[in-house]
């Protein structure tokens, strides 16, 4: 088929495959990497970058947030686990200049540093020991960076819909409040309907068709679609454009590989409801800065967007001869 005739081929993809119509993450992942290259391939051949073909850029020097500060903010792996570790982790990311950061209160138990059980210790009412471990946390961190911080609270999708009301509080003025649930429609809306900080949800829910629950109902403010698995670059941009219609904001969910960073960055800086942009403690390590040709990071918590022809990226040597080393643990 022809590379530039990228709808074409998408509606090829979800219709004329078996598993193409309301796949999940498998089929979509795979559509969306195929998309990738074709939009690529289009800005190659205009040579011009890929946000040109979008419509052309809105802004740069998008805003972004240090993500997932609970495994540190460096270029190795940790784990936070004492209050201490959390607020040093937050002030150690707004010192490079961030002023927006994310973290997950719910990960690891103070007492012996080990997950918790998302079956047994997370479902249902919590225990008041969770909310006031989460709730310590969450006031610590406000501490260390201030009132001017916006800071995003993660949950994994830990709690569900009772458990994520009670973790909702308001007095420490949370940016938003994420994946508070599994992803839901119905059980978003409830705990709309009873916090006040806005929710989002998107890493998890696939093409326009599942994205639409959620904007006629209105259980959410802020969509997070992953561009490596909603679809693409092509989806991806009809689900923010109805997104834009419900008057919900956009970040694009990054915590993959640089390719998938100028991927996001391309359509971020197109859309009018962009909001801010994920800087996942992922891309500060070593092994993911060598992924690809070009090591884009953030100034000050601020993306410029690759002016490249096509995505702006390409994968490098290494990465292109790497897959017969990889090892599953």
């Amino acid at each position: 088929m022809d590379p530039l005739d990228n709808e074409v081929v998408w509606d090829t993809l979800y219709k004329n495959t078996f598993w193409g119509q309301n796949g999940g993450p498998v089929v979509f992942a795979g559509i969306s990497a195929i998309d990738f290259a074709l939009w690529d391939i289009r800005g190659k051949f205009f040579n011009v970058p890929v946000y040109k073909l979008l419509g052309g850029k809105k802004q740069d020097n998008l805003r972004c947030y240090a993500s997932q500060l609970q495994f540190g903010w460096s270029d190795h792996w940790e784990e936070a686990r004492d209050t201490e570790e959390y607020a040093a982790n937050a002030r150690k990311a707004v010192e490079e200049g961030y002023d927006a950061i994310k973290i997950d209160f719910f990960t690891f138990d103070k007492k012996d540093g080990r997950r918790f059980d998302k079956v047994t210790e997370t479902t249902g009412i919590l225990k008041q020991y969770y909310v006031g471990l989460v709730e310590e946390r969450v006031a610590a961190v406000r501490e260390a960076v201030g009132l001017d911080v916006d800071i995003i609270m993660e949950n994994h999708s830990v709690p569900d819909a009772n458990g994520a009301v009670q973790l909702a509080r308001e007095r420490y003025n949370i940016f938003y409040f994420e994946e508070p649930n599994t992803p839901s429609p119905k059980t978003a809306k409830f705990i709309a309907d009873h916090i006040n900080i806005p929710i989002s949800h998107g890493e998890r829910v696939y093409s326009r068709w599942q994205y639409a629950q959620y904007f006629e109902n209105m259980s959410v403010q802020v969509i997070q679609p992953d561009l490596g698995n909603c679809g693409g670059i092509t989806e991806g941009k009809k689900i923010c454009d109805m997104a834009h219609v419900y008057d919900i904001s956009v970040q694009a969910h990054v915590c993959a590989g640089p390719l998938s960073t100028a991927a996001a960055l391309q359509l971020e800086c197109v859309i009018p409801n962009f909001i801010i942009h994920e800087h996942h403690r992922n891309a500060l390590l070593p092994h993911n800065r060598e992924l690809c040709i070009y090591d884009y990071q953030p100034v000050n918590g601020k993306y410029k967007v690759p002016e490249l022809p096509g995505l702006g990226n390409e994968f490098s040597e290494k990465a292109l001869t790497c897959c017969d080393k990889i090892t599953v643990e």
